[in-house]
């Protein structure tokens, strides 16, 4: 059974900081791209960070210089380092995974369970 499990998350001041992290487990058999999201109460779904197998990174314009996404594929896992964290950062972040699984052919995205982040003073 293939898996995302996220951790990291919680409540932190104005300013502060927050490391996120994401592991995947299972039949994997390669990882493509990696990519953190979120999701505020009553907005959709969106894009933060997105890492390809190759390293090429793409930022969403409202955390470009205070976000960094980092891969390791020996561990299968996928971190958002996020600094200077605003009130509007608030959101449940959601990992994914584009994967290639051993015994069956294609690409499959995972999503993990996601975790709550909270900016508030």
């Amino acid at each position: 059974q293939v898996q995302l499990v996220e951790s990291g998350g919680g409540l932190v001041q104005p300013g502060g900081s927050l490391r996120l992290s994401c592991a995947a487990s299972g039949s994997i058999l390669s990882i493509n791209a990696m990519g953190w999201y979120r999701q505020a109460p009553g907005k959709q779904r969106e894009l933060v960070a997105r890492i390809t197998s190759g390293g090429s990174t793409n930022y969403a314009g409202s955390v470009k210089g205070r976000f960094t996404i980092s891969r390791d594929d020996a561990n299968n896992t996928v971190d958002l380092q996020m600094n200077s964290l605003k009130p509007e950062d608030t959101a449940v972040y959601y990992c994914n995974a584009d994967l290639q699984l051993e015994y069956v052919t294609g690409t499959y995205r995972y999503w993990g369970q996601g975790t709550q982040v909270t900016v508030s003073s």
